[in-house]
C-alpha cells in the first residue's frame, strides 16, 4: 500500500474513533452524505457489527474484509482498500 494512502487511511480511521460519537450504520448516516467503507479499518476500529465480530470496535485484523467505518460519501472509493460492498477475508 502507498505510504500516502496507508496515511490517510489511518488519519479517517483515527478521526473517526476519536471523534466522542459513535456513527451507526443506518439510513440516517446515509442522509447526512455518509456511507459504509469497508476494508479499511484497523483492527479494534469497525463501527458495527461483522460476521466474525459481535459489535463496534471488534474486528480482528487490520483492513477485515467485513468490516466497515462510515465516511464522508466519495472518501471510500479513494482509499486504498476501500470498497463501498463488503469483500471476502484477505488470506
Amino acid at each position: 500500500m502507498k505510504k500516502t494512502n496507508l496515511a490517510l487511511a489511518t488519519a479517517v480511521t483515527g478521526l473517526l474513533a476519536l471523534g466522542g460519537t459513535a456513527l451507526t450504520a443506518n439510513t440516517a448516516a446515509a442522509a447526512e452524505g455518509k456511507e459504509k467503507c469497508y476494508g479499511v479499518v484497523k483492527a479494534g476500529k469497525n463501527d458495527c457489527a461483522t460476521k466474525t465480530s459481535s459489535c463496534a470496535g471488534t474486528s480482528t485484523v487490520d483492513s477485515q474484509g467485513d468490516a466497515f467505518v462510515v465516511v464522508p460519501k466519495g472518501l471510500c472509493e479513494r482509499l486504498s482498500g476501500g470498497s463501498l460492498e463488503p469483500h471476502p477475508e484477505k488470506k
